[in-house]
Order: C-alpha cells, then structure tokens, then sequence
C-alpha cells in the first residue's frame, strides 16, 4: 500500500491496480480487503482481484504497459504476465542475500549490520531477476522492522520510479544477480517468535525481538502465561540462562551468555504493558518456561 501511495504521490499514472482477493479475516470471518484493494478503493483507482494473476492477463494486454510495478504481491506470475513488459519489483534487502518472503526480519534476526534495497526485474524463479538498482541501508543495532520499512520506503520508492521512467523511455537496463551468497528469508512461523533463554544468545534474543516489532513481537512464557515481549535491552547482571530477577522498573531475564532487562511487554488480548507496570504490587519472581510451538 505504502509504495503505491508513493507512486501516486510521485505523479505515475496508475491505470490498474492488482490485488490479492478479499478474504475472511479476524475471529468473525468477516470478509476483508488487502490493504493495497482499500487503498485503491478510496481512491478510486480501476482494481482487479483475480484468485489467480494469470487471469489479470487480458486486461493488462489491453493497457499495453511499458512497466508493470509489484510489491510482495504474493503469488508468483505465470509465464504469458511476465512476457508482456518489464514487472520491476522493490525488494527490501541486498540481493542476492535474502530472497523470499520475510526479507527485513531475517535479516535482523541474522542480525546484519547491512541491507538494502533492489529494483528488479521479476523473472519466474523466485527474487533472483536482474537487477536495475541497488541502495544500501546501514542497520542501527537498536532499528526495528517499521524502522527499515521506511527507510525502505524513502530510498525505494524513488528508485522504483526512475526505473518506470526508464520503462516508459526505453532506456531501462539490468544487470543478472550475482549467484554468490544467496540466502532465502522464509516466511515467519510460530517457532521464529519463541524466546528460549537457556539456548538463545543475549544478541539472538534482541534481534528477535527487534526483528518482529512492531507486527507479532516475540513470545516467553511467564507463569504459564504467554507473553509478547515488545522491548528490551542488555542488562549487566550475572544470571544463569533461564532465571530471572527484578531490578528497578525492568525484569532480567538470564540467556546463554548473558541477561536482558525487558521494558514492554504484553499478554494475549489485553494492552500493552510497561514492565513496571506488570511488576507493580508483585512480590514473587515470575517463572520462566519455554514457549510451545
């Protein structure tokens, strides 16, 4: 939704927009677009939602596109989409490292100090198109996902933008991926969120942490209860992996090699939580237990 906002804003022409389906969503099952379909809707711009994007085929050959612009989209094109004119995809990290579906937070689980992000031209294997530009992104220790997101957003939507001028010019040029140091970021499970203190390294665990802020967050058990742990730091104290203390207006909780003080945390269907909060009027350590998958 953001880089079509980005696009209109930066004066491209938007003939069509293509969507995934509304689908069932939230404990009711009611019925709800993608975020891009309610952009387009309010602002009325022409949308298709086919079940699968080949079906699209007949109007894009219609609109005769020198570019076709995609973002996460979701499905992989058939071979008759992809034919028709360049489909350049921005995608958030250095390619060729980390393609697939969760680029931003693996990488900041894997904790690089370096991302990215790519206009590419989108070929049928998967993220490994040629590329048109790459930006570099420095990875502060403390960012989060949303804080690379919009970082993303301000280097990529410009450069995605220059590439649909270029479409449109005949101009646009690539080059093929370089083959060496190819990862794949693999979409977020329920295990990816699990803190596991006796096994986790102080650094696993706040990459985790950060990696899936402010979307899903990260999950420890407390008292039998699960939790969401939104933010913490590295604390200074000796503690053994899996053990715990209260200092201050923080819980420490011992890791492999180390502790972390948590400050933000939250449980299944209630707000979220400063940790002083939470701890006020306790007088019992919390028991620490890993998380089922």
């Amino acid at each position: 939704m953001e880089v079509l906002r980005g696009l209109l804003e930066a004066g491209v022409d938007v003939p069509l927009v293509l969507s995934q389906p509304d689908r069932p969503a939230g404990r009711n099952r009611v019925l709800t677009p993608p975020p891009v379909a309610a952009f387009a809707r309010e602002h009325e711009l022409p949308l298709l939602q086919p079940e699968r994007a080949g079906e699209a085929l007949s109007a894009l050959q219609a609109l005769e596109p020198a570019a076709v612009a995609i973002c996460a989209y979701g499905q992989l094109l058939p071979d008759e989409l992809l034919a028709l004119c360049p489909w350049l995809n921005l995608h958030p990290s250095l390619l060729p490292r980390w393609r697939g579906a969760a680029p931003i937070e693996r990488m900041l689980m894997a904790g690089d100090a370096q991302t990215g992000v790519a206009i590419m031209q989108t070929v049928a294997e998967l993220d490994a198109g040629p590329l048109i530009s790459l930006d570099q992104i420095a990875v502060d220790e403390r960012a989060d996902t949303a804080e690379i997101e919009q970082e993303t957003l301000r280097l990529g939507v410009p450069a995605l933008v220059r590439a649909i001028e270029a479409a449109a010019a005949g101009t646009l040029a690539a080059e093929a991926q370089a083959t060496d140091g190819t990862t794949y970021a693999a979409k977020l499970e329920r295990a990816d969120r699990l803190i596991d203190p006796t096994l986790h390294t102080v650094a696993d665990t706040l990459n985790r942490i950060r990696a899936l802020r402010p979307q899903i967050g990260a999950l420890l058990m407390l008292d039998g209860e699960t939790f969401t742990i939104w933010r913490a730091t590295a604390a200074t104290v000796d503690l053994a992996p899996g053990g715990c203390a209260i200092a201050g207006d923080e819980l420490q909780v011992g890791c492999a090699d180390g502790a972390i003080a948590i400050s933000e945390l939250q449980t299944a269907g209630k707000r979220s939580l400063a940790t002083a909060e939470w701890l006020r009027g306790r007088r019992d350590l919390p028991t620490i237990a890993s998380c089922p998958v």
